[in-house]
């Protein structure tokens, strides 16, 4: 059955209607929670006040809906499923010569396309709130309304200089003022290819503008040579505030279109871009994942005899499988994370057991 026949966008309309119900009560339920959590953790700070506490739940709100996304989507389309054989339109579709898979066919297109619209449009937007999430968090704890970046720990950052020389740069505090990054206690290290020591460089402050670094109050180490002290010393660079930052802060809060440029400069820079890499992956899974767990409602809603007993069925069945895939995936995605299976398994392996176990059960009733 074609998507855009009449049946196809009549189940078109079903489903998105029933997503954007169960998105908005969701959604309801974790802000409240959010706003409650926060209100106890700020309950002895008489200098927060409830505007703060909303602009933290708002601005952490999109990264918890976003893990519980899939679960949205399938209790979507268990409702639907569930009123469609509820009011006998099921076994009337199923009378006019409709298979299973006709059936489900604009059902598994609209729910790709909002996959799709999830990782293009919403994720971008969901990254940028939690990044902000992430800063005034940083604020409330440090009690500086100012605070930018979100880090006490320094910072390591390591760059290619050219084919033969790569820069290690350490500081032991960074802070942002406007569009300049302010480092202090700054140790540079020049080391060629075979990891050999050719110069290091410390400072007491320096600057990152624009393209290059400020150091101020030098002294200079070479082997063989007396220190050397100068008040100013540049350090050419390819980084940005921004590409610091996200030193500071989860994948997460990098968006879909900005991850392959962070990847690269990882690559490049010698770190490692592994968490990105299973971060872009997963993205990129998404529409994937949804379309299973539209399987699997269908797995335990679509049947023509709902009236009898069916509910608890469907509901005891379909919120067990679901927690039951989402543990597998959170274990599966651990194992990728410390590198005992390859990223590509960790993000796809969840997916397809759960789609190609869903498709067979499908068949098996297709058949019956």
């Amino acid at each position: 059955m074609k998507p855009t026949s009449i049946l196809g966008r009549y189940l078109t309309k079903q489903i998105l209607i029933n997503f954007i119900a169960v998105l908005l009560m969701v959604t309801g339920v974790i802000l409240m929670f959010e706003v409650i959590e926060l209100l106890r953790r700020t309950a002895d700070r008489p200098d927060v006040d409830m505007w703060f506490v909303m602009k933290m739940a708002f601005s952490k709100m999109p990264r918890t809906f976003e893990m519980v996304f899939p679960f949205i989507m399938m209790i979507a389309a268990m409702v639907t499923f569930w009123k469609i054989s509820r009011n006998n339109e099921f076994v009337i579709i199923r009378a006019a010569g409709v298979s299973i898979w006709g059936f489900l066919a604009p059902l598994l297109v609209t729910v790709f396309l909002v996959g799709i619209v999830n990782i293009t449009i919403i994720n971008p937007i969901s990254s940028y709130l939690y990044e902000v999430y992430e800063t005034l968090d940083y604020r409330f704890k440090t009690k500086n309304p100012k605070a930018v970046l979100f880090s006490n720990k320094g910072l390591w950052i390591r760059e290619a200089v050219d084919d033969d020389t790569f820069l290690v740069l350490e500081a032991k505090s960074v802070r942002q003022e406007g569009d300049v990054l302010l480092l202090r206690t700054v140790s540079v290290l020049e080391i060629d290819r075979q990891s050999q020591l050719k110069k290091r460089v410390e400072a007491y402050a320096a600057e990152l503008k624009k393209d290059k670094f400020e150091l101020k109050d030098v002294k200079i180490y070479e082997a063989g040579q007396p220190v050397v002290k100068v008040n100013n010393v540049d350090y050419k660079t390819t980084l940005t505030i921004d590409r610091i930052k996200e030193n500071f802060i989860d994948p997460e809060a990098i968006s879909f279109w900005d991850l392959p440029d962070t990847i690269h400069f990882y690559e490049m820079s010698g770190f490692s871009a592994l968490r990105h890499q299973m971060r872009y992956m997963s993205l990129w899974n998404s529409p994937f994942l949804l379309c299973a767990m539209l399987l699997v409602a269908a797995v335990f809603a679509l049947r023509p005899n709902n009236r009898r007993g069916g509910v608890m069925y469907l509901i005891v069945g379909g919120i067990t499988t679901g927690f039951l895939v989402y543990f597998l995936s959170q274990v599966i995605y651990a194992f990728g994370i410390n590198g005992y299976i390859s990223p590509f398994l960790a993000v796809w392996t969840p997916t397809l057991i759960v789609m190609m176990i869903s498709i067979s059960v499908l068949l098996h009733m297709e058949e019956g």
